[in-house]
């Protein structure tokens, strides 16, 4: 696998499209950060790290609806493997007018743009979630 933020966002994506209640999908210390952001941005229930078997981890995700309709309506990946978008913190977009999160990874570690931008920290813009 060449891009596994990329697989962990389109497993998440078809799972909201399709009203799944849960995703389960490869664990490594960078989804987990990223989970941790979407819990704390308030897209997913909950997520927890499992055996797979043979030393592996899984990562399983609770996704979130109001009814019938779906907390995340949008994902997209913005640095790729074969282009990189970074920015310096002055130059931090905003998604949709506030509406979305940007997910950056620092020096810091992953984080929200609005906290990037509050902590004057910038570096690779990795998707918007709205």
């Amino acid at each position: 696998m060449t891009d596994p933020i990329s697989d962990m966002l389109t497993r998440i994506r078809n799972a909201n499209n399709a009203l799944l209640p849960k995703v389960e999908m490869p664990a490594s210390k960078m989804k987990q950060g990223i989970a941790s952001i979407l819990k704390k941005e308030g897209y997913i229930e909950d997520f927890s790290v499992q055996e797979a078997g043979k030393g592996k981890k899984s990562l399983l995700l609770n996704l979130k609806y109001q009814g019938k309709k779906q907390i995340i309506r949008g994902l997209k990946r913005i640095s790729k493997p074969g282009l990189r978008q970074y920015s310096a913190a002055a130059k931090i977009p905003i998604v949709l007018g506030g509406i979305g999160v940007a997910v950056i990874s620092t020096s810091n570690g992953l984080m929200t743009a609005y906290h990037a931008r509050k902590q004057n920290n910038g570096g690779e813009i990795l998707f918007y979630i709205w």
